[in-house]
């Protein structure tokens, strides 16, 4: 019962995310902050250091809590941060995020981590622990590449023998080339849409 719950919770912060996203998508678009950098820019003024730091906590929990897909969240950070400061928000974010779901899986095991990534993924990747060290080298392989499912991946490693001091070197070292990738990918797409 307490595990039906927990994703229920889990589901509903979900649905919430996406709501409050659809929300804010909307305000933007009516108040043109996505296409006039004058509205932008008066926008982020209101907010001040808040705004970076309110981003960097959201692109973290979307790590632990989909809230939102993690492409628009880096869209996101270089559309209203810029490119270098969206870069290095989205980093940031998403590194603490990221040792956030590790730490969490270290600490509760194998049920919590099958709660949170879903009995078919569970049962899909849960296999790649039988690897020992292979693991870690598929790990730091995925992380490195934009298309993996990282969020999930943190998880599984968790559930592994792998030490944080290696654990936050392949986050640390993987994560600046996918976010680069997702982030400057996502805004040339969006441009050319535009």
């Amino acid at each position: 019962m307490k595990r039906e719950k927990t994703g229920i919770f889990f589901n509903l912060c979900t649905v919430l995310g996406l709501l409050a996203m659809l929300a804010f998508l909307l305000y933007g678009i009516r108040n043109q902050i996505f296409v006039s950098e004058t509205a932008l820019e008066q926008f982020l003024k209101r907010w001040g250091i808040w705004a970076p730091v309110f981003f960097v906590g959201i692109q973290a929990i979307q790590v632990i809590l989909p809230i939102l897909p993690g492409a628009v969240g880096c869209l996101a950070g270089v559309l209203i941060f810029g490119p270098v400061w969206g870069f290095i928000y989205n980093y940031a974010g998403i590194c603490a995020g990221s040792l956030a779901a590790f730490f969490l899986s270290r600490k509760y095991g194998r049920p919590f981590v099958k709660n949170r990534i879903g009995e078919k993924n569970y049962r899909k990747y849960i296999g790649w622990l039988e690897k020992g060290k292979g693991f870690e080298c598929a790990f730091a392989a995925a992380i490195f590449f934009p298309v993996a499912p990282d969020d999930l991946l943190c998880y599984i490693a968790g559930l592994t023998k792998m030490t944080w001091k290696r654990f936050a070197m392949i986050i640390l070292l993987g994560k600046p080339v996918s976010i680069c990738l997702y982030s400057l990918g996502l805004v040339g797409l969006v441009r050319c849409c535009l």
